[in-house]
């Protein structure tokens, strides 16, 4: 893809000091960019990169404008400009519509025109699929499931019964959507399988990322409401129920039943224990623990190496309690000097 300057600062609404006409098809970074590649800079650090760049452009601040030697896309967030650009001059790859040779695709579905099934699917009964999705090679749509406009299943996805998808959804390679959740009893010491008798609805725009696994609701559906972005190798549990605009990182583990609120960030190997809540614009940073509900917005962090559990118990309760000690001893210091 090709655009001039002046049609990308139209796009991302930024102020361009420069060529309007100069022609750009790419992006990228500081020190490798030509003079057909667009660039961002945001971190001092790399001064010396940007005053050497030979980028046909630079988005950046107006605080940093007068360092820059090559034409400039000025904004206020510059990396999210580089973001709508770098997505703006590479698009995703297209597609031509059809159902391949290899597809298994049962005649109770409903398959758009528009819509790519790659070889070696199986696209069970009652399945509803709409305009312009992609299906990838080896991918199993089981019965009665649902994908709405625009969405893309890459290879090798597997979406259990009754799943609902929305629109504009990008799921990667390896993710399984639907099976069961662990519901166990013991009765005299056998487990018994509790039914998992829900589905999995899933929002527009969210995207799920390779090997990914979310189980289907025991009763009521687990639900991954719009917006929201997963990272790869996450474990979302049964009945969990994530807002609109929240981000996990990789390999954190959602056990069932809880429920995330909006525009949350969860960090990666991240663990949150089942039935918990936790309210909107919370944070739980890479490597946390979380055994109690967070009913207020904030950033939370919390890891401690393993020990025998009730020794564990204790040293929580007596934790709880280290600022007031500190501050007891800290007086008691100050009455000794006095």
């Amino acid at each position: 893809m090709e655009y001039s300057l002046g049609e990308i600062a139209r796009l991302i609404n930024a102020e361009l000091i420069g060529n309007a006409d100069d022609l750009v098809n790419g992006v990228a970074s500081l020190s490798t960019a030509t003079n057909q590649q667009v660039s961002f800079f945001v971190n001092s650090k790399f001064q010396s990169h940007l005053k050497n760049t030979g980028a046909g452009a630079v988005i950046l601040s107006y605080d940093d404008v007068d360092m820059c030697p090559v034409h400039s896309l000025v904004c206020k967030e510059p990396y999210v400009a580089y973001v709508k650009v770098a997505n703006l001059l590479n698009p995703l790859p297209e597609y031509k519509p059809g159902i391949h040779p290899s597809a298994v695709v049962d005649g109770s579905s409903s398959i758009a025109e528009s819509a790519c099934i790659g070889a070696n699917t199986y696209i069970g009964p009652d399945v509803e699929i709409k305009d312009n999705v992609f299906v990838g090679h080896g991918c199993i749509i089981d019965s009665g499931c649902l994908i709405d406009d625009n969405s893309r299943l890459m290879a090798n996805v597997n979406l259990y019964h009754k799943v609902k998808i929305g629109k504009r959804v990008v799921i990667h390679s390896g993710v399984v959507i639907g099976s069961d959740g662990f519901g166990l009893v013991n009765d005299e010491g056998r487990w018994l399988k509790i039914p998992q008798l829900g589905t999995v609805q899933i929002g527009n725009d969210v995207e799920i990322g390779a090997n990914t696994a979310v189980d289907r609701g025991a009763l009521d559906d687990t639900r991954i409401e719009d917006g929201v972005k997963i990272d790869n190798l996450v474990q979302i549990g049964h009945n969990v129920i994530i807002g609109e605009n929240t981000a996990i990182a990789g390999s954190a583990v959602i056990a069932g039943s809880v429920v995330i609120g909006k525009r949350c960030m969860i960090g990666g190997a991240s663990a949150i224990a089942g039935h918990l809540k936790i309210v909107d614009d919370v944070i739980i940073t890479g490597l946390s623990g979380v055994t109690n509900s967070i009913n207020k917005p904030g950033k939370y962090s919390g890891s401690m190496t393993t020990t025998e559990n009730m020794t564990w118990r204790k040293n929580m309760v007596r934790l709880r309690h280290l600022d007031e000690l500190a501050r007891k001893i800290n007086a008691l210091e100050d009455k000794n000097k006095a």
